[in-house]
């Protein structure tokens, strides 16, 4: 592995006290980003979701995948015209992956792509002691999933934004308000049926610390897309405040910390998780337009 990648594994080694699959996942998404960055999909896509608000926002938690949106809708989008440059910068920095496009069964608004990699042989590469690379599996696979929104709903807004690991490389991100409406797009949409995602309500709390206002004419249309808000009327701030308030009566919150936990690494941070917590968060929240 090159000196640079090197490091950039071993400061997230350090930040999550030696969990190796996890700091090699995050390695490897940043390459990904300066890959798919040099290979010009942020000319029409953008970066969101959780990573993004690690890597532009310092948010303290794991994300798994890497997230994008088109900025206009695009149903015959695919990821193979950037996988090639995506693979070759992975290699060029010492990393021997499978980049594979997830071929759908179904229409879905989503496009997909993995990257794998052998944890073990990377570990290696990495010069590694043996007391360290002996205890994983010889098969073991470090997974990072790739997403983008092919069917956007409108009025995000965009920026440029700059990593600066491995090497300073810039690319096209959801600025923080609009980052902040598609989290609560998440917060609002989903885990209804399913597990409630606390990665979602961690970063709903994470966002209004920052003092990040919502993009409400964004996450409207995005409500509007799933069909979660209905109603004739725009959705103002105090509709907006009345149906996270709501959703905030219906969550287990014991259920919510526990999703969470694995993600984040100061686990006494969600001592404080109530609903009467998060309506002092909601309290809290700022809107732009």
């Amino acid at each position: 592995m090159r000196e640079a990648s090197v490091q950039l594994f071993e400061s997230y080694l350090e930040k999550y006290n030696g969990a190796v699959e996890r700091a090699l996942a995050e390695t490897i998404q940043s390459i990904a980003l300066l890959g798919l960055s040099r290979g010009g999909f942020f000319s029409d896509a953008a970066f969101y979701g959780g990573t993004a608000l690690r890597l532009l926002y310092h948010l303290d938690r794991f994300s798994e995948d890497l997230d994008f949106s088109l900025m206009l809708p695009d149903a015959a989008f695919r990821f193979d015209t950037f996988l090639t440059p995506l693979r070759n910068e992975m290699e060029a920095f010492g990393f021997a992956v499978d980049i594979q496009e997830h071929r759908k069964k179904q229409a879905s608004p989503i496009a997909s792509a993995f990257i794998k990699a052998n944890t073990r042989i990377h570990l290696l590469k990495a010069n590694f002691p043996g007391a360290v690379t002996n205890r994983i599996h010889r098969n073991a696979v470090c997974k990072v999933k790739l997403e983008v929104d092919i069917d956007p709903p409108p009025y995000a807004d965009f920026e440029v934004a700059y990593i600066d690991e491995p090497v300073p490389f810039s690319l096209r991100a959801y600025s923080g308000p609009a980052l902040f409406a598609g989290k609560m797009d998440a917060v609002l949409s989903r885990g209804w049926l399913n597990r409630v995602k606390g990665r979602d309500w961690f970063d709903f709390a994470f966002l209004v610390r920052k003092n990040i206002p919502l993009l409400l004419p964004h996450l409207e249309a995005r409500l509007r897309q799933k069909e979660v808000y209905t109603e004739n009327a725009p959705l103002d701030e105090a509709r907006c405040i009345k149906l996270i308030g709501q959703r905030i009566e219906s969550v287990d919150f014991e259920a919510a910390k526990a999703d969470v936990l694995p993600f984040v690494p100061h686990v006494r941070d969600l001592d404080v998780w109530s609903g009467d917590y998060f309506r002092h968060v909601l309290n809290n929240m700022r809107f732009t337009k």
